[in-house]
């Protein structure tokens, strides 16, 4: 009986290290431009992963727009994504095994920095999103990640996984707001610079 469970459990750990290793990679970024403070009136959010913890699994971020995760990026360990967006207040959504989530509000011209966490989970890695002050972030560490952005595998992978990717969503969101709303991470619009 003991076989039989560290069996299944290797197997379940290497389907696991299969999926997250699937075709949804996003390309390494052509321009660095993306890495530059805006200056047309928007806003940037850095959303990057310091620990290798979980490093098969790659952390899927989404916005949420009319009540329905829209794919910004998927971000792996050590790697780094810039998404753009206009000022304001937003719903980030992050997928890993199960889903979270985080409040932002952006001013324009400013960049942001969120830490996307690993944490262990049944089958396979959870992700947190934790809002940085950028003045507290260490350009150092952040310049020796690899700096990605979407491409056509993205996409695809999003519109092939969309009900599972909803269904996350609806299930966990609920669960989220029941929090006390001390306890939700919210990315502030002092924390740009």
């Amino acid at each position: 009986m003991k076989n039989l469970i560290k069996t299944l459990g290797a197997s379940l750990l290497l389907l696991a290290i299969f999926t997250g290793c699937s075709s949804k990679d996003m390309q390494v970024a052509q321009n660095n431009d993306a890495l530059k403070k805006p200056e047309n009136g928007n806003a940037k959010i850095l959303f990057y992963r310091s620990s290798t913890l979980g490093y098969a699994v790659q952390s899927s971020i989404f916005v949420i727009k009319d009540n329905s995760p829209k794919v910004v990026g998927i971000v792996g360990a050590k790697k780094k994504m810039v998404y753009e967006l206009n000022p304001g207040k937003y719903i980030f959504m992050v997928l890993g095994e199960a889903s979270d989530f985080m409040y932002a509000e952006v001013d324009a011209n400013k960049m942001y920095y969120v830490n996307i966490v690993p944490r262990m989970g049944l089958w396979k890695a959870r992700f947190s999103l934790e809002p940085k002050d950028a003045n507290l972030v260490s350009q150092e560490a952040l310049n020796s990640y690899i700096l990605v952005e979407p491409n056509q595998n993205t996409i695809e992978w999003y519109n092939e996984n969309y009900s599972s990717i909803l269904e996350k969503y609806n299930d966990y969101f609920e669960k989220w707001m029941s929090k006390d709303i001390s306890s939700r991470p919210k990315l502030y619009p002092d924390f740009g610079k």
